[in-house]
């Protein structure tokens, strides 16, 4: 026997064999659908008895496993039926006789037969027979079932026959020999009358008829028979029928133990009317049972035709444990003998499975190991595919997984031999699907994503690969895609750099053809392949969703904030709501996405490669609302590092947005990256809140861009920084433009400015705005005391300051503007004041007339070029690089009255110190009105002015004060100041002193006295001039009091008798109401009259 049956089991051994054949050309559909019938009938119950019989059905059996039907009965083929076609009577006879010749095949064991005829109608049909079953059709058969009954109580007939024949054979001594085939020529020329033959005979005729036994049912006395022939065979070292006996023995017990059978068939056996009652099982309790024989049951020649009495006294059954020594003992006779190689392995394999429902993993593996090493003949390569694949099975009905993978693929291996012409690539590719699970291995990417790695890598990549190989061979790319992808994700920290490589070239090369989706792929058996999106190429580790630029962010205005908050509980507090709440905390983020705008998510990457990564059109994948996301391509260096990535997109419409996560294509895989499935990522939240569209303003000046940022205490942020670098005193007009670039009106705009703190003593003018938006930016240095930096000290005129200011814009419109949004647009100002002319010293002398003063300043050029400074009406002064000169300038005095005098003018409550302050100021911005000082620097073309503000002290002042009491002084009715006026000798000069009070308080009365002198030029006054000049009345003149505001003059007259320059000098009387007013109210004016001589 060559043909192993991997498919047997110890239950197997009751059963009667059964071959189902077609007999000429008959379709596998209707043949199948027959024999399916057929094959349902697998048990029936004997009529009259308690008996059951089990039948094993086969369509394929070879003949000279028959041979083998006397060793083992279950092995003989004892019924066959046949299939066949017939359609005409003509053709009946060739049929009929084909039938026969099918017979004849198993004709020397068969105990009946049966041909069903499908298509034959006539006369032939009517005549009555029992080996033959006409039908007209296929689906018009349903007497089937029945026929095979009636076929199967024939055969019991004639096994019961058989072995009540057996059981009591009358013919003397003489027992027939039952042999094996490669016995018969080894039993030539023995000794038949020896008593050692006698009982090899009596031995294995014992263990036929327990076989015989077991097949009809008869469980217990198949039990007695074993147990006989067990001992008659070991008396005389009859070691392959030993072995049968033996194995006949354990099969009866496991029958026993085991009624579900051992097979691994679906439901129990129904053992209705066996011999074994429903206590039997009970009282053969497990452990070491001794067989009771009574020697006197035995007649001479070995049998008993009534075996009812050991049977009542003998405790037969093997317990579970004997039955897997008896096994081994078995095997072990099996093994010395090379022919009973099928044999051998076939007691394995039961073993086997006896022991898988013992679960003793460990002793079955033993006998799996022994049937790895059975040698038997040269099989063939299907043969080979059908033994490796049954031992898989069998390792993993014990639990050796991996063993069991083991054996599958070597049986994927062999269906792809090169021996083979037409390699079987699906069948290789069935085989190393089902190994997966024995190494541990999924083909879903989400159970390598937790946990530490399961399984052999090495072993697991190399399946993979062979996936990958046998996947190609099929001609399906995109099976080869999908099984590289996984084996790129999962196993990257296992590959070495060169491997890397090599398999990201592969999948490449595969990609070109056939792009890696995230379709699910149906596998060809049903299952599906789920997609495997690349989450480690690149490696992610944070997400962080970026707020809008600090000029684009949304606001909600003030009086709104309290609108949205819900009142549909009438409760303050509820748990369940602030539990609700805090699980929206931990991923909503506090800040808004506006509706059309373009929004910002952050991810941290990492390239594990030894090689620069590409990675294409990745993307993020978002939920809650449309959302359009602008792909970006990156590429990576090799093992970067973090390398921060930021994607984009726009949101369409409003509501909660979360980001899931993103999409790449690397090496021709799309991927979709969930954040669930991203194991160590941060993230500080992934849903934010879209609100309606708002307008977006885009600002620009005529100023530079500044690389210096602005920072305010408040910590608002500024979204445009400018600067300048000007000198003191120069002037730089800004422009402002601002566009709407954006989708929706601009409705509202609210423009506000502010100054930063200054440093140095810088102050600025020009603020606030002007209309439209031009603004005007002039530094000043101030001269007040100021904490000097190191190394430098108060006013030091080198030093470069600097000024900080803000201009924000407010505006809003659309819908955003609806539900009270409102954004913020911020112009940061920072300008670096250089100095340029300096005031080193302020100081004032008299001029000719009362009404003017000469202003003298030291001007010092601070700057590294030559400027020229020049003051209305004055000519330029020429100054070089850190050259100092002074410039003398006639200014008119000044009338300080219209400003605040007292603290009640400005308001009880405020600070007389911050009037008086402001009182300079203003004095000094009209001086500095008036002055006009202008510096330009040619070689630049840049001009500025110059200011004494600050710098003029309190006598400076006074000094270009008027007297709040004016003193004018005509002669003959011309003003008389800083001119001399004419007169003729001998003709009376009227004079007249003429007083205006511009002070708050009533003046006088007052008296005044004039003296005329005249002046040598020598420094020598003459007073003495009663001879040359007369008074026409007195000399002495009085002035009545004047209210504020109010003017009085008083009148006089003079007489020149001689020609020259005369000078009047009129001084006060000192008398109470002088005396109460300041000496510098009493300035009057020097009156010079030139008397000429008179006209003929």
């Amino acid at each position: 026997m060559s043909v192993p049956d991997y498919m047997q089991c110890a239950e197997d051994h009751q059963t009667l064999l059964v071959v189902v054949q077609p007999v000429g050309i008959v379709s596998e559909e209707n043949f199948f659908r027959i024999y399916k019938r057929i094959s349902s009938v697998s048990q029936i119950s004997v009529r009259d008895s308690q008996r059951v019989l089990y039948i094993r059905y086969r369509h394929h059996y070879p003949p000279e496993n028959n041979e083998w039907g006397d060793f083992q009965t279950h092995r003989k083929v004892v019924g066959l039926i046949t299939i066949t076609d017939c359609f005409s009577a003509k053709d009946w006879p060739q049929t009929f006789e084909k039938f026969h010749v099918q017979k004849e095949i198993y004709g020397s064991t068969l105990y009946d037969s049966r041909l069903f005829v499908f298509g034959l109608q006539g006369e032939i049909t009517e005549q009555p027979r029992t080996d033959v079953a006409f039908y007209p059709n296929y689906e018009d058969c349903e007497a089937v079932e029945k026929r095979i009954e009636d076929f199967i109580e024939s055969l019991f007939i004639v096994l019961e026959s058989k072995r009540l024949d057996r059981a009591t054979d009358k013919s003397g001594d003489k027992i027939p020999l039952l042999c094996v085939p490669f016995e018969k020529k080894d039993f030539v020329g023995l000794d038949t009358d020896s008593r050692h033959y006698k009982k090899r005979c009596q031995g294995r005729m014992r263990k036929h008829v327990g076989d015989l036994c077991l097949q009809a049912g008869m469980l217990q006395d198949s039990l007695v028979h074993y147990h006989m022939s067990v001992e008659l065979l070991r008396s005389v070292n009859d070691f392959l029928w030993l072995g049968a006996a033996l194995e006949g023995l354990c099969s009866a017990s496991v029958i026993c133990h085991y009624p579900g059978g051992t097979g691994g068939k679906t439901g129990a056996r129904r053992f209705q009317g066996s011999s074994l009652p429903a206590e039997a099982a009970n009282r053969h309790r497990p452990g070491a049972q001794e067989v009771l024989i009574d020697p006197g049951a035995l007649t001479t020649n070995g049998i008993n035709p009534d075996t009812s009495a050991e049977i009542g006294r003998a405790k037969n059954c093997l317990s579970p444990e004997d039955i897997i020594d008896k096994y081994k003992e078995a095997i072990s006779y099996y093994s010395k003998y090379k022919n009973a190689g099928v044999i051998e392995l076939e007691a394995c394999v039961k073993a086997v499975r006896v022991l898988a429902i013992q679960k003793r993993s460990m002793d079955a593996s033993e006998f799996l190991q022994n049937a790895v090493y059975i040698n038997l003949r040269q099989l063939s390569e299907e043969e080979k595919i059908q033994r490796y694949s049954i031992l898989s099975e069998l390792y993993e009905l014990i639990g050796f997984h991996r063993k069991s993978a083991f054996f599958k693929r070597v049986a994927a291996m062999q269906c792809v031999a090169p021996s083979i012409s037409e390699p079987g690539w699906r069948a290789c590719y069935k085989l190393l699907l089902e190994t997966l699970p024995g190494y541990s291995l999924s083909l879903d990417p989400k159970d390598f994503s937790r946990g530490t790695h399961r399984g052999w890598a090495a072993v697991q990549m190399r399946l993979l690969h062979e996936l990958v190989y046998a996947s190609r061979r099929m001609g399906n790319p995109a099976l080869s895609v999908r099984h590289l992808s996984f084996l790129l994700q999962t196993m990257l920290d296992f590959l070495s750099d060169q491997e890397k490589k090599d398999v990201t070239q592969s999948l490449e090369n595969y990609t070109c053809k056939c792009p890696g989706t995230m379709e699910l792929l149906t596998l060809p058996g049903g299952p599906t392949l789920p997609p495997v999106p690349f989450t480690k190429l690149p490696i992610v580790r944070r997400v962080k969703l970026l707020n809008l630029p600090a000029s684009l962010r949304p606001q909600k205005m003030k009086s709104l904030l309290g609108q949205n908050v819900s009142t549909k509980s009438p409760f303050i507090y509820s748990p369940i709501i602030a539990h609700n709440r805090g699980e929206e905390r931990n991923k909503k983020i506090d800040f808004q996405w506006v509706q059309g705008d373009v929004c910002e998510v952050q991810l941290m990457v990492y390239n594990p490669m030894p090689f620069e990564l590409r990675v294409e059109n990745m993307g993020l994948l978002t939920s809650g609302v449309d959302f359009e996301s602008l792909p970006a391509a990156l590429s990576l260096p090799a093992e970067s590092g973090l390398y921060p990535v930021t994607l984009v997109g726009v949101p369409q419409t409003t509501g909660m947005i979360t980001v899931n996560g993103y999409h790449t294509t690397v090496f021709g895989v799309f991927s979709d990256c969930l954040l669930d499935n991203l194991p160590g990522v941060k993230t500080s939240g992934s849903t934010v809140e879209v609100i309606p569209a708002l307008p977006r303003l885009q600002i620009s000046t005529s100023l530079p861009r500044s690389a210096h940022s602005l920072q305010p205490s408040s910590g608002d942020e500024i979204s445009t920084n400018v600067s300048v670098q000007l000198y003191n005193g120069e002037a730089q007009q800004l422009v402002i433009q601002l566009e709407n670039i954006g989708t929706e009106p601009l409705e509202t705009l609210e423009v506000t400015s502010r100054l930063l703190t200054t440093k140095d003593g810088i102050s600025v003018s020009g603020f606030p705005l002007c209309s439209p938006f031009r603004q005007v930016v002039r530094p000043r240095v101030e001269s007040k005391p100021v904490n000097a930096p190191e190394g430098g000290k108060p006013g030091d005129p080198s030093h470069v300051k600097t000024l900080e200011a803000i201009l924000n814009f407010k505006y809003s419109g659309g819908p955003g503007h609806a539900e009270g949004y409102y954004r913020n647009l911020s112009l940061g100002l920072h300008v670096e004041a250089e100095p340029s002319v300096f005031f080193t010293r302020v100081t004032t002398l008299p001029a000719t007339s009362t009404r003017q003063c000469h202003l003298l300043l030291d001007i010092f050029n601070s700057t590294e070029h030559e400027l020229t400074v020049s003051a209305r009406g004055n000519e330029e002064l020429i100054l070089h690089a850190g050259e100092c000169q002074r410039m003398a300038i006639q200014v008119d005095k000044f009338s300080f009255e219209s400003f605040p005098e007292s603290p009640g003018e400005k308001g009880q409550l405020a600070n007389p110190k911050q009037l008086e302050e402001e009182r300079q100021e203003a004095r000094g911005l009209e001086i500095d009105s008036k002055l006009d000082v202008h510096w330009r620097i040619p070689s630049l073309k840049r001009t500025g002015e110059a200011s004494v503000e600050g710098l003029l002290s309190q006598l400076v002042l006074e000094h270009l004060q008027l007297a709040p009491l004016q003193w004018d002084v005509l002669v003959d009715g011309q003003p008389c100041d800083c001119e001399a006026a004419a007169c003729r000798v001998g003709d009376p000069v009227r004079l007249e002193v003429r007083l205006t009070n511009q002070s708050p308080r009533s003046v006088g009365p007052f008296a005044l006295t004039v003296a005329p002198f005249q002046d040598h030029q020598n420094g020598v006054h003459n007073y003495d001039l009663h001879d040359a000049v007369s008074f026409v009345g007195s000399s002495t003149f009085y002035l009545d009091a004047v209210q504020p505001s109010g003017q009085s003059a008083c009148l006089g007259a003079l007489l020149f008798l001689y020609t020259g320059d005369f000078f009047l000098h009129i001084h006060f009387h000192q008398d109470s109401a002088s005396k109460e007013l300041p000496p510098s109210w009493f300035c009057l004016p020097s009156v010079h009259v030139r008397a000429l001589d008179a006209q003929a």
